[in-house]
Formats: structure tokens, sequence, C-alpha cells
């Protein structure tokens, strides 16, 4: 499609700097109408600011949509990738992933809403994002055109970004103005929502440098955590935790509360390098202080009421799945057939799990279900009346038949 055929287009915008500068743009180069969305997915600052930035650069009140989808993101989204224990590359819990192909959703039922021939979004063309925006985007509406600037200015640097908006008078965050009320470098390159926030860039570009401690902005390090430890119980129905100590409450509301639990005992703080889809290494931190209780909490819970080759299964379908939400797929058709089946072995996994939090760990301490298959009485080590040891002879016999019979025909 033509620049000139595309009339509306739906912003995915933050009220920041690249994605005012894009609002900017989309009008001066396809002298479209730019309809703004600004998802609040509980990212810890107030994002109504964005509506005043948008109308002040010329956006209709009537487009600027500003959309707190806390509890979908938490329910729809997050819930559900934590019913597989996703992990991606071994530590990284994808709170940046889960989000994408929420907002893809609701960029084109906004586009659809108005009429819009086109998306746009502020990804640039080195990350992961462009892909996960993008992909999302199409599959839920194949003739949807997609304008990704980063991958069309020449604007390939927060430098000349700055200087772009100082140019055309766009307002920048004070921290970004320097002594001489100049445009500076902006700081690490963040994404925040209520499963975690990220860090990359600048200091962190080289993976040997250690992060900076005024760089974590939720967690309190390990050495300032409490010195005594705290103990929590949660309690899980259908996979999915449903009360804290007792108290039933909304999923966002209760990984809100997780959070500031992982918080103040510093829990959830990572530094990787991971392997990104389009082909590079990227060094990343990571504060995900809820998801990693939950993860712990949710593997606890498992144990008891899942049945053995149930669970290791899904530990196998794990690393498939974590990589389809990593790489942009929420919405193919591998990873609806996943969740399928990962939903099914859930069905049983209810009952609560008892925590100890302290100094950056998550201890499991306690668990138990009405629906355990833990059985006391076989497994002890004291006298039973339920299991002969003398059946242990002949299912080694039998399981080692098979070396038994190679032994013979090689000697």
């Amino acid at each position: 499609m033509a620049k000139k055929d595309i009339k509306k287009v739906v912003l995915a915008y933050s009220g920041g700097l690249d994605t005012s500068i894009i609002l900017k743009w989309l009008q001066d180069e396809y002298n479209a109408e730019v309809i703004t969305f600004t998802a609040d997915l509980g990212q810890g600052e107030e994002v109504e600011p964005a509506r005043k930035k948008a109308i002040d650069c010329g956006i209709k009140p009537e487009n600027v949509y500003i959309l707190d989808i806390k509890e979908e993101f938490v329910k729809d989204y997050v819930f559900p990738m934590f019913r597989a224990n996703a992990i991606y590359e071994g530590e990284y819990l994808l709170g940046t992933s889960i989000a994408r192909p929420l907002i893809a959703k609701k960029l084109i039922e906004i586009a659809n809403e108005n009429g819009a021939e086109a998306v746009s979004h502020g990804a640039t063309g080195k990350g992961n994002d462009q892909v996960r925006f993008e992909i999302g985007a199409l599959a839920l509406r194949p003739d949807i055109q997609v304008i990704a600037p980063w991958r069309e200015w020449d604007l390939n640097s927060r430098e000349k970004l700055l200087s772009y908006a100082k140019e055309h008078g766009i307002e920048i965050s004070q921290k970004h103005i320097d002594a001489d009320g100049n445009p500076t470098v902006s700081p690490y390159s963040m994404d925040a929502n209520l499963l975690h926030i990220s860090y990359e860039g600048l200091h962190l570009e080289n993976p040997n440098n250690e992060p900076e401690d005024s760089m974590w902005l939720w967690t309190n390090s390990p050495e300032q955590a409490p010195d005594t430890a705290e103990y929590i119980t949660i309690e899980y129905k259908n996979g999915d935790p449903v009360s804290i100590n007792g108290e039933k409450m909304s999923p966002a509301t209760l990984l809100e509360n997780l959070n500031k639990l992982g918080n103040k005992h510093g829990i959830g703080r990572i530094d990787i390098v991971e392997n990104r889809y389009v082909g590079m290494k990227a060094r990343g931190c990571y504060e995900t202080p809820g998801g990693t209780i939950m993860l712990k909490a949710h593997r606890a819970i498992e144990s008891i009421c899942l049945d053995r080759e149930e669970a290791h299964l899904k530990d196998e379908l794990m690393p498939k799945y974590a990589k389809l939400i990593y790489q942009g797929y929420w919405f193919s058709p591998e990873r609806e057939m996943l969740q399928a089946a990962i939903d099914k072995t859930q069905e049983n996994v209810e009952g609560t799990v008892k925590l100890k939090l302290y100094k950056g760990n998550v201890m499991v301490v306690g668990r138990e279900s009405e629906k355990s298959l833990y059985s006391e009485e076989h497994s002890t080590f004291e006298e039973d009346e339920v299991y002969n040891q003398k059946d242990a002879e002949g299912f080694i016999r039998l399981n080692a038949l098979r070396f038994i019979i190679a032994g013979k025909k090689r000697n």
C-alpha cells in the first residue's frame, strides 16, 4: 500500500521520546490521521500524561486511547504462561515478550473500530519487539499495514532522536536535559509492566560490566533486604494463584502484592545475555519479583498434584512453548495447541504452598492439596503394609533385560 493510501494509523504510544517523535514523523511523512493507544499494563508510572502530550501534538481528543488492561494482561496472558512454568534460555521469565501480543491485539481492535489501514510501533530494527508486534497484528488482521519508523528513517541513534525532538519542538522529559538546556543521551532502555522491568544499553552493553546499584528501580538489594525471613502462603486453583495468606485477590492485584513482597526481600533480579530472534546476542537485566515467587510456588504445587510422566512431558514441552512466546508466536496454532495440553494438566493443580522469603531467596517450606498424589504410606522409611520391596527385583531385571541380552551377545 502506497503512503498516500494510508489515511489513518494507530500508534502504540507511550508518550516517551521515541513514540513522541514517531507521532510527529507519521503526521509529516504520511500525512495521515494518527490515533494513539497507550496501554496501562501496571508499569508503575502515570499513563494519563500521554493524553495531554498527544493532544498537544495535534491529536484529536477522541483519537487518544488510554486503556487499563492490567487484569486482562495477568489473567489471559501471564497466568497461562506461568501454568507452563515458561522460562527462556533457563532464566528469562518473558516479562516483555508476554505483553506484546496483548498490545498488538488492542492495536488491531482500535484500528478496526476506527477504520484505520495501518498500525505503527516504536520497536527498532534490531530487536525482538518488531517481530512480536507485527506477527501478532498480522495474525489478527492479515490485511493490516505496519509502519515501523526505525526501519524507514535515518534517525538511527538516540542522539539523532534528541536533536530531531529539539528541532521540532517536541517536549522532552527533564531527565534528558543537561545543565545548559540541551538534550542529553537517554538513560537505559527500559520496559516495564506488572510482571517485570528490564534494562538494556549504555553501561550494560559490555557484558563484563557489573550493573550499577543505582540502576535497579524496584527491588531492594539482597544485602539491604530485611534480616528477618517472611513466610507467606499462596493458594492455587486450576494451576492459577487465587489468594495470598488466605485473602482472595484478582489476578492483577495478586501479582501486584507478590511484587511488593519480592521487592521488599530483594527477589527476582537477573543479569543475562540472551539470543534475540533476529540473530544477535543482547545483554539485559531484569527484575521479576512476583513472577519469581509464582514460578517457585507453582512448581511446588505441581510436584504433589501432577503424575510423574505428565510432569516430565510438560517440562519437555516448556522450552518450545517459551521460545514461541519469546519470538512472538502467541497467536500461532502451535502455541494454542501447547496451551490446550498444558491447561489440561492443570485441572487438578490446586492447594496451598508455604514459602519463606529471605534476602533474594524464595524457599518452599510446605505444600498440601486435597488432590495430592503424594502417599506417605508408600514413601515412608518406616514399616508399611502397602509396598512389597521384593517386587523391585523383577522390576529392575525387566528394565535391565536389554542390557543383559546385549552384554551376552557382545562378550
